[in-house]
């Protein structure tokens, strides 16, 4: 018996060092390497797919169309009335009443305001008394005149009685020269009436501006003044009130930059909105454009004047308006976007980066392919790029005006319908 179990003893150890045990690990062996090579097929193909060629670019377009191209400059300014006066007081005093406040109608002559006028109606009784002192002097004088005159004639007629022996030479001198001294006496004195009538007229003036009349019909804008406030007058004259002729046509003020100054002509039509009516549209003419500069803040600009219409009275002085100003029309013109005539795709396309893995190197690549974009031998000319055959031809055009989003074309080989490049998309995979 223990003869037998060391012949199976031995018999085991033969299999498990003889062929039974090396062909499985040879078997398994070769099914590794044969996962390995279908790996390496796998990757291999799918690098010769993906990798394989260079992708086409892809490209967004619009189309070349007829259509109207408006031509417009925006400016920013504010609205005012066609005629606003500001009413001030010439002279210096208390105001005693005022008769109108702020949005009161006021016709031309009214009484706005009135000063205080106690002295000034003095004034005016103390020049009326001169005046009346002055033209009785007037009338002493010249009744001194005629008693002169009288004393002459008698002497004339004395010495013409006796023969020139009565009275004497002396005088008769002093008659003559009493005569003259009474005739000028009345002439001064005439003056002195002329004097007295001027300053109590120039008084009674004064008495007249203290009343603040209105200067003409409209509405009253701003109010200044209250009862009480003393008003000097000394140096300036104070505004008191502000008024507005007729609110029922406004000019907008609006500055026109440098760069747009030379579209803007006298008559063109324009549009306009206010923050106050979001979405009301008003329309205007352009009546003024300066010829004299203005700068703010370092910009250059010109004042246009545009005329409003302004009959529900819904716009007010003051107010900030948004103009456009439609500097040109065209209609039925071939118009591209801007977008199109800035557009130049690239001559040549990015290089892949090698990688650097193992599988990589195994593998062979093919030769790598650049898409072909045709160029255009007028470098300076305005192009366009279409699409032919999965390409980027150029087409060379003639601009005409712009509004910054579209351009008339005025010649070349476009044509309507044709679908332009705007932008190129990234590659698909």
């Amino acid at each position: 018996m223990n003869a037998q179990k060391k012949d199976s003893t031995k018999l085991q150890d033969i299999l498990a060092k003889g062929g039974g045990g090396s062909r499985f690990a040879r078997l398994r062996g070769w099914l590794i390497l044969a996962a390995v090579v279908l790996l390496l097929a796998a990757l291999g193909y799918v690098y010769l797919r993906g990798n394989g060629e260079a992708k086409a670019p892809q490209y967004k377009t619009e189309t070349a169309a007829m259509g109207a191209l408006v031509v417009k400059v925006s400016a920013t300014g504010k609205l005012q009335p066609t005629n606003q006066v500001d009413v001030g007081s010439e002279l210096s005093g208390i105001v005693d009443k005022v008769f109108v406040d702020d949005n009161d109608q006021v016709k031309k002559g009214q009484v706005l305001a009135r000063l205080d006028l106690s002295k000034l109606q003095d004034t005016v009784v103390k020049s009326r008394a001169n005046l009346a002192a002055a033209q009785a002097q007037v009338m002493q004088v010249q009744a001194t005149v005629a008693e002169a005159r009288a004393t002459l004639a008698r002497f004339q007629q004395v010495a013409e009685l006796s023969g020139g022996k009565v009275p004497s030479k002396s005088e008769m001198d002093t008659a003559v020269a009493n005569l003259k001294r009474a005739e000028a006496s009345e002439a001064s004195a005439r003056a002195s009436v002329t004097q007295a009538r001027a300053t109590l007229q120039s008084d009674e003036t004064n008495l007249g501006k203290a009343t603040i009349r209105s200067p003409i019909d409209g509405v009253v804008l701003t109010r200044k003044v209250e009862p009480g406030q003393t008003v000097a007058a000394s140096f300036q004259a104070p505004v008191l009130f502000t008024l507005a002729e007729d609110l029922s046509k406004m000019e907008l003020q609006v500055d026109v930059d440098e760069a747009d100054v030379g579209k803007v002509k006298l008559g063109q039509q324009a549009s306009f909105n206010v923050d106050a009516w979001p979405g009301r549209q008003y329309a205007a003419v352009i009546t003024r454009v300066a010829y004299g500069s203005q700068v703010k803040e370092n910009v250059v600009s010109y004042l246009t004047v545009l005329t409003v219409g302004n009959d529900d009275l819904s716009l007010r002085p003051g107010m900030t308006g948004t103009a456009e100003i439609t500097t040109l029309t065209r209609e039925n013109v071939l118009l591209v976007p801007n977008a199109a005539l800035r557009f130049t795709p690239p001559t040549t396309s990015a290089t892949k980066k090698k990688s650097g893995s193992v599988v990589s190197a195994l593998i062979p690549r093919p030769p790598q392919q650049t898409p072909k974009v045709q160029t255009s031998s007028n470098a300076g000319t305005p192009r366009v790029w279409v699409l032919r055959d999965g390409q980027a031809v150029p087409v060379d055009v003639q601009t005409g005006a712009t509004n910054g989003q579209v351009t008339e074309i005025v010649g070349g080989a476009l044509q309507a319908g044709t679908e332009v490049i705007t932008e190129m998309l990234s590659s698909q995979p």
